[in-house]
């Protein structure tokens, strides 16, 4: 079974010097029921349909299927989610062997950044730039599907 294994930190300076590429994302959800998500995502030019589990005790770790759509269908999906839009900017930045995703939120999660990292282990070590702030992996205000609910200009 596939598995998404991440962490999350909130961005406490100024990062983008170290950027290295970036794509403007948009994405919304068919289903945020507790414990699975479904989630439609245009990346620059490509469409997605993603499959989210429940994270682990550990919040590190969950179950993901992705699978990449045209464009025009994620499109026409998109008109059938729930309420809200999440609009965001992502960074690159190298990290060692791995590399920071960095989110900075647009819309109604304005002035929202935060630093993501894939693993291929939930024990793997990584660099920790004087960038990255607090850990919030586990979190549940800071997954995309409840910023969609509760975004973060509202907190």
């Amino acid at each position: 079974m596939p598995q998404e294994i991440e962490r999350k930190f909130l961005v406490n300076s100024d990062f983008k010097e170290f950027v290295t590429g970036q794509v403007s994302i948009k994405q919304s959800y068919l289903s945020t029921v507790r414990g699975r998500s479904v989630r439609v995502r245009i990346k620059g030019d490509k469409g997605y349909l993603t499959i989210k589990g429940a994270a682990d005790d550990s919040g590190i770790s969950r179950y993901e299927w992705e699978k990449e759509i045209p464009v025009n269908e994620a499109e026409e999906l998109l008109k059938l989610c729930e309420p809200g839009l999440i609009d965001k900017t992502r960074y690159l930045i190298p990290a060692g062997e791995f590399t920071f995703e960095i989110d900075e939120f647009h819309g109604e999660n304005k002035g929202l950044i935060i630093a993501e990292i894939e693993l291929t282990s939930e024990s793997d070590t990584f660099p920790k730039p004087d960038w990255l702030g607090e850990e919030v992996t586990g979190d549940l205000r800071y997954y995309n599907s409840m910023l969609i609910k509760n975004p973060f200009t509202g907190w």
